[in-house]
């Protein structure tokens, strides 16, 4: 084989290559954060504004993860009038869970992860205590 049917042979398997990889990678699933992942950008800043209100709590006096029985526990603050505990998974938001939090939910709550997958997870609790709102948030990762 000469020197010229090798470089033709070279860029036939490049061009292979090449399409092999675009048609994996247009099978591949890409999903936004959010739906509505621009218009929740514009109002950052009242994020930023809880962020700020709960700089004095500690995540994980909230938010803790009990590995020997696979569950989240969330301890309400006493001041929570109303609120939003999500556990957010960042892999497969079809696996997101959220739940709606009142002054007359008993605390503390607890959610099962046994048939959760293993992996990183994302604990968000937002509150307002009729005036302020806060937010906290602990990063997961389970087994």
């Amino acid at each position: 084989m000469n020197w010229g049917k090798s470089i033709v042979l070279v860029f036939i398997v490049f061009a292979g290559f090449i399409g092999t990889m675009v048609v994996l990678m247009s099978r591949e699933r890409i999903d936004l954060v959010r739906d509505d992942y621009y218009q929740d950008e514009i109002a950052y800043q009242q994020q930023i504004d809880r962020v700020a209100n709960s700089r004095r709590f500690d995540p994980e006096a909230y938010i803790q993860y009990r590995s020997d029985r696979r569950q989240v526990e969330i301890t309400l603050p006493d001041s929570l009038q109303q609120g939003t505990f999500t556990l957010y998974r960042p892999a497969d938001r079809q696996q997101d869970i959220q739940q709606e939090l009142t002054a007359v939910t008993p605390s503390p709550v607890v959610m099962s992860m046994k048939q959760k997958p293993g992996g990183l997870w994302r604990a968000k609790l937002t509150w307002s205590d009729g005036q302020r709102e806060y937010y906290t948030e602990r990063e997961l990762t389970l087994p």
